[in-house]
C-alpha cells in the first residue's frame, strides 16, 4: 500500500525563501575586519544570495560545479551557504588554516571553478595560487582601492546581472556542499552534504533536546564556518528564523565576550579551546560582562571535561556537549540529561552531562569490540560505529571505503562505550590510546582530571616509549602560574586513577600545538616527545 502524502524535495534553498518572506525584519550582525558591526537583515540575506545564484548562473556556474570560499565568520560567507547551493552549484568551504601544501591538494582533487575569498584572506590565496586554476577569483573587498590582478570584485560580480536566478528541478539527494577533513589520518577527504542531509540535520539540531533554539533565539556560531558548516548553525538558524551575529575575524576571548554580551547572544557553539579562553578571560574580570540569562553553550570538535561545566555552571550558563566528525555532518549525539537524572548527585549529574550524550533522531550508534558488537553496559570498550541521513557513505573520489563495514556503517576512529541508557561515552581516539604493560589507558580522561587542579590551565598526555612498559603517559601541561608541583598532581590523580595509569613525568610549556579547527594536535606532540628520557624507571 502505499501513501498519500506529497513528496516534495528537501532542499537548502527553501530554508532561505522561507525565512525571506516570514522572517524579513530579522537581523543579522556581521563585524567587518575594522571592527564595525554592519547590522543587515533576513530580507537582505534573501536577495543578495539571489543575487549571487543569478551571477553565479550568468557566469557559466551549472549543477555540480564547485564554487570554493576562503573566508571568516561574515555575513558574504553566509551568503555562499544558501546563493551557491539554491542553483544546484557545490558550496566548498576551505580551511585556509591549513598548510598551502593541503590547500592546493584540496582545491585541485575537488576541481573547484570559482573562488571567493575576502581580502583580509588574500596572502593565504597568494601562497598557493601558482598551484592552482580558478576561473574567476572574486574578492570580497571592503573598499580597497585595488584589487590585485586577475580578481574581480565580489560586490561589482553581485551587481552584474539585473534578473533573477532560474531554479532548476533539483533531487534532495544532490550535493549541496562539501567540507574536508583536516587530513591528521593520512590525505584530506573530502565528504559531500546533500539537500536533504543539511535540512534533517538543521531540524535535528534544534530539537529541544539538542541544542535548543528556535525564531526567539540570537545564535552566534563561533565554530568556523569553513569546519563542518559552523556544524550546521548557519542553516538551522535561517531555517528558523533566529536572529544571527556573525563574529567575523577577531577571536580574542575579550572582543568575543562584548560581543556575546552586547548583542545578548543566546546560543553559541565552539570548541573546548575557545570556551576555555572564555572562562579564563571571565575569571580575570569577573562582573564585567553580563550574559542573556537563556545563553547556552554547545560544545564540541573535542572532549570538554566536567569542570567546564561546572565552571559555566557558576556564571549561570548552561553547556551541551555533542560529538561529531566532518563525516556526520558534524553532530551525530548531544548530552542532555533525562528527566530522571535531574535528580542525582551533583556529581553524578556532572558525569553524565560530560558524556557525548545520546544518538540524534534517526541516528544508530554502536559500540564494536573484538568481540564483535558490544552490549549497553557502560563498561566494554570498543569502537564507535554510526548510521544515519546525515551521515557520509564515502569519501569524493572513493578514497578510503575500508572506513565503512560492509553493512554500512562508518568506522569513526574514536573508542567509547555506551551505558544502560543509550549515552556515549568517547574514551580516546584509536591512534591515541595508551598501551602500557598490556593494558589501555585513556589519555582523555587523564586530560580532563588535569584540567579540574586548581594550578593546570591546559592539559595533554601523550604515549611516549618505555624501555620496560612498551608505552607510558606522558603529561605536558600548561600552568596557571608557571610552575607545577609533580607529586601533588600524582596525588591528585590517584584519586581517581589507579597508580599504574597515572603519568610518571610532567612537562610544563607554554602552549599547546592546536589543529585549525582548535582540536589538539597530538601528532606535534608525539613527535616533540618521541625521544623522552624517563626519570622513573
Amino acid at each position: 500500500m502505499k501513501s498519500t502524502m506529497m513528496s516534495c524535495p528537501l532542499l537548502v534553498r527553501s530554508m532561505i525563501e522561507r525565512a525571506g518572506k516570514l522572517f524579513p525584519a530579522v537581523e543579522i550582525v556581521s563585524v567587518k575586519p575594522d571592527g564595525a558591526r554592519i547590522r543587515s537583515t533576513m530580507r537582505d540575506l534573501h536577495c543578495r544570495a539571489r543575487q549571487l545564484s543569478a551571477a553565479l548562473q550568468q557566469a557559466g556556474i551549472a549543477p555540480g560545479d564547485r564554487v570554493a570560499t576562503i573566508m571568516w565568520n561574515q555575513h558574504e560567507h553566509l551568503e555562499t551557504y544558501f546563493g551557491v547551493p539554491a542553483i544546484g552549484a557545490v558550496l566548498h568551504t576551505l580551511n585556509f588554516r591549513l598548510h598551502p601544501d593541503d590547500l592546493a591538494y584540496i582545491i585541485r582533487h575537488a576541481q573547484d571553478r570559482f573562488l571567493i575569498v575576502d581580502a583580509t584572506l588574500l596572502d593565504v590565496f597568494e601562497q598557493l595560487r601558482s598551484r592552482v586554476q580558478f576561473e574567476r577569483i572574486f574578492v570580497v573587498d571592503h573598499g580597497i582601492a585595488t584589487l590585485p590582478a586577475g580578481t574581480e570584485s565580489y560586490e561589482a560580480f553581485l551587481a552584474s546581472t539585473a534578473g533573477g536566478p532560474i531554479y532548476p528541478d533539483l533531487a534532495e539527494d544532490d550535493a549541496a556542499a562539501m567540507c574536508y577533513t583536516s587530513g591528521t589520518t593520512g590525505v584530506p577527504k573530502g565528504v559531500v552534504y546533500s539537500h536533504r542531509s543539511i535540512a534533517l540535520h538543521a531540524l535535528a539540531l534544534s530539537l529541544p533536546d539538542q541544542f535548543c533554539f528556535s525564531r526567539h533565539d540570537t545564535v552566534m556560531p563561533i565554530a568556523s564556518m569553513f569546519h563542518v558548516n559552523a556544524w550546521g548553525l548557519p542553516f538551522a538558524a535561517v531555517m528558523n528564523g533566529s536572529r544571527i551575529v556573525m563574529a567575523g575575524r577577531n577571536l580574542q576571548p575579550a572582543a568575543l565576550l562584548d560581543l556575546i554580551t552586547e548583542e545578548q547572544v543566546t546560543l553559541i557553539c565552539a570548541v573546548p579551546s575557545i570556551l576555555q579562553a572564555l572562562l579564563n578571560t571571565t575569571d580575570d574580570h569577573p562582573g564585567r560582562w553580563r550574559f542573556s540569562d537563556r545563553l547556552h553553550i554547545g560544545v564540541g570538535g573535542a572532549a570538554a571535561p566536567e569542570s567546564m561545566f561546572r565552571r559555566f555552571d557558576k556564571l549561570g550558563i548552561e553547556l551541551i556537549q555533542g560529538w561529531g566528525l566532518t563525516e556526520t555532518s558534524p553532530v551525530a549525539t548531544v548530552s542532555t540529561l533525562k528527566p530522571l537524572m535531574r535528580d542525582l548527585p551533583a556529581d553524578q549529574r556532572y558525569a553524565q552531562r560530560a558524556r557525548q550524550g545520546l544518538a540524534l533522531p534517526f541516528t544508530d550508534v554502536r559500540v564494536v569490540s573484538d568481540e564483535g558488537e558490544a552490549p549497553w553496559d557502560g563498561e566494554t570498550t570498543g569502537e564507535i560505529q554510526v548510521r544515519g541521513p546525515w551521515i557520509a557513505s564515502g569519501y569524493f573520489g572513493g578514497l578510503q571505503p575500508d572506513r565503512w563495514t560492509a553493512d554500512g556503517w562508518f568506522q569513526t576512529g574514536d573508542v567509547a562505550t555506551v551505558d544502560a541508557d543509550g549515552y556515549v561515552r568517547i574514551t580516546d581516539r584509536l591512534k591515541d590510546l595508551i598501551k602500557s604493560g598490556g593494558e589501555w589507558i585513556s589519555s582523555v580522561d587523564l586530560e580532563n582530571a588535569l584540567v579540574a587542579h586548581t594550578s593546570i590551565r591546559e592539559a595533554a598526555v601523550i604515549a611516549v616509549p618505555h624501555p620496560k612498559w612498551q608505552e607510558r603517559p606522558l603529561a605536558i601541561v600548561v600552568p596557571k602560574n608557571g610552575a607545577i608541583d609533580p607529586a601533588a598532581l600524582r596525588a591528585f590523580l590517584e584519586l581517581r586513577f589507579a597508580r599504574w595509569q597515572v603519568p610518571d613525568d610532567f612537562v610544563c610549556v607554554k602552549e599547546l600545538p592546536y589543529t585549525a579547527t582548535g582540536k589538539l594536535l597530538k601528532t606535534k606532540l608525539r613527535q616533540d616527545f618521541a625521544n623522552w628520557q624517563w626519570d622513573r624507571p
